[in-house]
């Protein structure tokens, strides 16, 4: 092969390699922002479901509070009761206990289901604690091994730099300048491979003839399409 060629092909993977390192490194905020927005909505929930509980306790005690008022009343009717001397207060007073008595069953039927409710708040509100501390322990090994992985990459975009200088230096300047031009044409792919009579970047079929040429690997020869420098890998060389 063209010692040029097999150059400008290290150059492009070392190029695609670079690019990918700076994107993987663009997108680590979003991924860390999408880790805390994970977590705020965890705790939002959680949040919710505490305020379910205490709502329901300020009902109960309201409720109770109420009760206690009825059932003061219901003892005071029945103390009224022992000393009425008509037919007419008696019936009146055994109305007023009637009706004191039908509130306190309603009263206690409400704190029984508020209790109930009490239960199933507490037993939610558990597990969504032990949920949401799961999920802040999984939170924190997700940003360790993001904090990790940038820092790999860093030492690897740092490496590359050193690399990419390495082979430039071995590069003849015609090579060089013909690899930038084409790069900044095509979005920093220069370099393709042809198999099958196509340049695979481009899809456009090769002439016979060009594609003779670019299989012996002895020269740089440009895709008449996109103008990428083409190289052949046979399919003994790629096993």
């Amino acid at each position: 092969m063209l010692p040029d060629l097999e150059r400008l092909i290290r150059l492009q993977e070392l190029e695609n390699a670079t690019e990918q390192w700076r994107r993987a490194i663009a997108e680590i905020p979003q991924r860390l922002e999408a880790i805390d927005t994970r977590i705020v909505t965890r705790s939002a929930e959680l949040g919710a479901c505490r305020q379910r509980l205490s709502d329901n306790q300020a009902r109960r005690r309201s409720v109770e509070k109420d009760l206690s008022v009825v059932q003061g009343r219901l003892t005071k009717f029945k103390d009224q009761l022992m000393e009425v001397k008509t037919n007419k207060e008696y019936q009146a007073v055994q109305k007023e206990i009637a009706t004191g008595e039908h509130e306190v069953r309603s009263f206690e039927d409400c704190i029984l289901e508020l209790m109930i409710e009490a239960d199933d708040l507490t037993a939610a509100l558990k597990q969504q604690e032990a949920e949401f501390a799961a999920e802040q322990a999984e939170a924190a090994r997700e940003r360790t091994a993001i904090d990790q992985e940038r820092a790999r990459l860093g030492q690897q975009l740092a490496g590359a730099g050193t690399s990419r200088a390495a082979i430039v230096s071995e590069l003849s300047p015609s090579a060089l300048a013909l690899f930038e031009h084409v790069a900044r044409l095509r979005r920093g792919i220069a370099v393709a491979e042809a198999r099958n009579g196509l340049c695979t970047i481009c899809h456009v079929r090769l002439r016979p003839q060009v594609f003779n040429e670019i299989r012996r690997n002895d020269a740089l020869i440009q895709c008449d399409s996109c103008q990428r420098i083409l190289y052949f890998t046979s399919a003994t060389t790629a096993a």
